[in-house]
């Protein structure tokens, strides 16, 4: 994984709208980010006035089999759903949504990772089987829209780690980290135990409890 590096590069915005939601009244923004080495692109939901006090941010990775099509292997959606609910709940606070399907393999890889889950490999092993990293997103995109916004400290919605080292390494001082725990299903305890075990990840409150024997 590559959280965040000082590369050279050009953010452009490409659009601003009003964007009305069964969870609010947000703006939805477009950036791209022009890399040396590749193009990003990012959607921002933003909602409420972010100066004063750190508002709440989350930094979400693109899922279509989570976000879209309500998956159980992950639980994607359910905080993509928690992130929306408490930002309208505070008032205030950004969404960005990063297209970064799979952790960065892309969606055509990721089926071919459920394959070999199927098979018994967890989710770091069906990554490295396919030939790719256990991670290969980075957050220098994400960090340099929060600069946009002016952001210099935020309340953050996540159980991962690294996207917190991410934002801290790129002047972004996390004031808070929020939880964002799922409700248990036993459909998604492996891959929550590798997060956990093998990622770090910090939600062992999402796991199932064993059945009654």
């Amino acid at each position: 994984m590559k959280p965040y590096t000082k590369s050279v590069f050009r953010l452009e915005k490409i659009a601003d709208a009003r964007f009305p939601t069964r969870f609010g009244s947000f703006r939805i923004f477009g950036f791209v980010g022009h890399f040396a080495d590749r193009r990003e692109e990012a959607v921002v939901l933003v909602m409420g006035d972010l100066a004063g006090e750190p508002p709440l941010v989350r930094i979400h990775s693109q899922c279509l089999t989570g976000d879209v099509f309500h998956s159980l292997r992950c639980d994607c959606r359910d905080q993509l759903e928690m992130a929306l609910e408490q930002i309208a709940a505070d008032g205030r606070g950004i969404l960005l949504y990063e297209h970064q399907e799979g952790r960065g393999i892309g969606i055509m890889n990721k089926l071919r990772a459920y394959e070999l889950q199927d098979q018994g490999a967890d989710t770091i092993e069906a990554n490295e089987q396919l030939g790719f990293a256990a991670d290969l997103r980075n957050y220098e995109l994400p960090v340099a829209i929060l600069q946009y916004f002016g952001l210099k400290a935020v309340r953050f919605m996540s159980n991962n780690p690294e996207k917190i080292a991410a934002l801290e390494s790129g002047g972004i001082t996390v004031a808070e980290r929020v939880p964002m725990v799922a409700e248990p299903l036993a459909q998604r305890d492996f891959y929550l135990k590798t997060k956990r075990d093998r990622m770090g990840h910090l939600f062992e409150e999402a796991l199932s409890e064993p059945p009654i024997a």
